[in-house]
C-alpha cells in the first residue's frame, strides 16, 4: 500500500461538510493528494489556494532558519494573498 492510497482511503472528515455546508479549507486534502499524483491542474482546480499556500509554508521555512531583513512583511502579504483566494474560492463555490 502506497502513501496516496493510504492518504485517499483516510482522509479527514469534515463537520461542516456532514452539515451540508461546504468549508473554507474543503478540496485541501484531496488537492495535496492530487499533488503527490503529479495532477498539478487539478489540483489546482480542487483548492485553487493551494500553490500560494505552499509557497508561504516554504517561504516560512526559510525565513525562521535565515531570518530575512523583511521576512515579516513578505510572510504577512503572503498571508493576505492567500486570504483574499481562499475568500474569493469560498464565495464562488457558495454561489
Amino acid at each position: 500500500m502506497g502513501i496516496i492510497s493510504f492518504l485517499e482511503e483516510n482522509m479527514l472528515s469534515c463537520q461542516w461538510k456532514q452539515l451540508g455546508m461546504d468549508c473554507m479549507g474543503c478540496g485541501m486534502q484531496r488537492s495535496i493528494i492530487y499533488i503527490l499524483k503529479g495532477e498539478f491542474v487539478n489540483a489546482f482546480f480542487m483548492y485553487p489556494a493551494i500553490y500560494t499556500l505552499i509557497g508561504m509554508f516554504v517561504y516560512l521555512g526559510f525565513h525562521l532558519k535565515f531570518s530575512f531583513k523583511n521576512g515579516h512583511r513578505i510572510l504577512l502579504y503572503l498571508f493576505i494573498i492567500n486570504i483574499i483566494i481562499i475568500l474569493t474560492n469560498y464565495i464562488i463555490k457558495i454561489n
